[in-house]
């Protein structure tokens, strides 16, 4: 019988509830367990799909087409587990049901409540199809005494109640405040939120506290007395300089014990078994951070440079390359809203540019002219989505001498990059639907590879599997001659050939873009190979 994890914040958000969802469930891994890892978000949005990425940051694409946090990358990045759309819940998904089985009568005439009926849809996510894995870990968004996230508290507090101590713990991730000047860490914010989180019903098990400064004695005592929490069960969760470093730091700390412990499976004389297979997995990405001694800096052109966590998944991809390589790659992060000449400054001084995946009209010439920069300094350049289109259109525009544009951008001129009507999936055709959530080509398409190519060379396979999210495609059937004037060769295809997947150059050490996101599927002890290979090419570049 499953056991569940509940995940909770407090004090303020953004604390790292998915790192923490993310470092139980590979730690419990490692432990020999199998682990499932489900996300509530409190918003009333169906998805994140419409979200502005300044607000919200990354939206992450599973295999099967789902618009998710972004805390689902983390939770796959570190337990390689493919998340599914049954693993994400909204509170726009939830109201939309219950609105649906009134509509149609379901519900017998009853008037329609938080309690039972809202909760009662919460549950029912959290207890289903769990029957195969030991472990559930549930994370829920926001913050605890946030307004939209109450039904989902008390839909934990009726879960505790009902399964008992036994198959459920709270895990309550808070922050312990650090005043420089009295060199003091505050413990009361923290005895608030737990103070709230038990007016609603819910004793937590463990405080995972996030800090600064390490824990003292006479702190985590503290804590545990007025908290109501074992003092062995007050973890640390000290800053780290690198995600990567969470599962070590946590398990020092205890966490995956005392988790286990609760649920009295701890098992002293496995516990040396338990230590090796973390010390196996993850002291090795320990090593490899702290090996890497030669440094390469890549550029990354982009429009959402405010918030880093929009390019969450590439960041986390270029990292993962560095470990394979032994480098570390310094980002260098730029607007491309900026004026050209600044953009080309920092262009001189890189190894590597990567025009990201992003949407609308907004600073896309910089990008393009970001690209034939690359295209003719000969740096090596990786192309994402709109990073591919933008450089079909580069090649068309400088080299073929084409006003070659995007349907995204304008009407007029030759709209090499359009809105096609040729790719099916589940047997639904694409079409110019006015809404603009979940109508992109979303989640796995296989991609057939030319042999005989710089792509080839890099998957060493004829077919692959990438993850996608976009509405426009290069429209090869209008102006195929267009590109091949313009010394374009497109070396991966939809599985029916019709749609162009992969764009490379010959002559150049490396110029290759991708109508996917090759980020979703990188992993840290499996790097990508797209990003692997725009690496070793950056670091040859560097060595010139």
């Amino acid at each position: 019988m499953s056991k569940y994890i509940f995940i909770t914040g407090g004090v303020m958000s953004s604390l790292g509830k998915g790192i923490a969802a993310a470092s139980i469930g590979t730690l419990m891994q490692a432990r020999g367990y199998s682990v499932r890892i489900k996300k509530l978000d409190p918003y009333i949005n169906i998805d994140p799909g419409t979200m502005s990425p300044h607000k919200h940051g990354e939206v992450f694409v599973m295999g099967d087409g789902c618009e998710a946090d972004l805390d689902f990358g983390h939770y796959e990045r570190f337990t390689d587990i493919k998340c599914t759309k049954k693993d994400s819940i909204t509170t726009g998904k939830i109201y939309e049901s219950v609105l649906e089985m009134e509509r149609k009568g379901e519900y017998l005439g009853s008037d329609i409540q938080i309690v039972p009926h809202i909760t009662d849809k919460i549950k029912n996510f959290i207890l289903d199809g769990n029957d195969d894995v030991d472990f559930v870990i549930c994370e829920i968004g926001g913050t605890v005494g946030d307004m939209e996230g109450l039904s989902y508290i008390e839909a934990l507090r009726q879960i505790r109640s009902t399964l008992g101590n036994s198959q459920t713990i709270s895990v309550h991730l808070t922050y312990l405040i650090y005043l420089k000047t009295s060199g003091e860490l505050k413990t009361k914010p923290t005895q608030h939120s737990v103070r709230q989180l038990l007016s609603m019903g819910i004793s937590p098990d463990i405080l995972l506290c996030r800090t600064e400064k390490q824990i003292d004695d006479e702190t985590q005592s503290k804590l545990a007395m007025f908290c109501g929490v074992r003092k062995e069960n007050v973890i640390q969760a000290i800053d780290l300089p690198n995600i990567y470093l969470a599962p070590m730091s946590y398990h020092a700390a205890g966490l995956d014990q005392q988790i286990c412990k609760h649920f009295q499976i701890f098992d002293a004389d496995k516990e040396q078994c338990a230590n090796d297979n973390i010390e196996r997995k993850w002291g090795a990405i320990e090593k490899a951070i702290v090996s890497q001694e030669k440094t390469i800096k890549i550029a990354v052109v982009g429009k959402y440079i405010k918030l880093k966590d929009t390019y969450l998944s590439l960041a986390q991809a270029i990292i993962h390359a560095g470990f394979s390589s032994n480098v570390r790659v310094d980002v260098d992060w730029i607007s491309s809203g900026d004026d050209f000449a600044d953009i080309e400054q920092k262009l001189r001084n890189v190894s590597g540019v990567i025009i990201p995946g992003g949407f609308g009209a907004r600073d896309y010439e910089n990008k393009l002219r970001s690209i034939q920069f690359a295209r003719e300094n000969k740096v090596p350049f990786l192309g994402i989505c709109l990073g591919m289109q933008l450089a079909v259109i580069e090649s068309c525009q400088n080299i073929a001498q084409s006003n070659a544009s995007s349907r995204e951008f304008t009407s007029e001129g030759d709209i090499v990059i359009d809105f096609m009507d040729s790719w099916e999936k589940n047997g639904e055709i694409q079409k110019r639907a006015e809404d603009m959530g979940g109508t992109m080509r979303l989640g796995n398409y296989a991609c057939k590879i030319l042999q005989k190519t710089r792509a080839y060379d890099i998957y060493q396979s004829e077919e692959i599997v990438e993850r996608h999210r976009h509405r426009y495609e290069v429209n090869i059937e209008q102006y195929k001659d267009l590109f091949e004037k313009a010394g374009l060769i497109f070396s991966g295809f939809s599985a029916d050939g019709k749609l162009v997947e992969i764009v490379e150059r010959k002559n150049h050490p490396f110029f290759i873009a991708t109508q996917a996101h090759p980020e979703f599927r990188s992993r840290p002890f499996a790097p990508h190979p797209l990003f692997s290979s725009f690496v070793t090419a950056a670091i040859e570049f560097s060595g010139k």
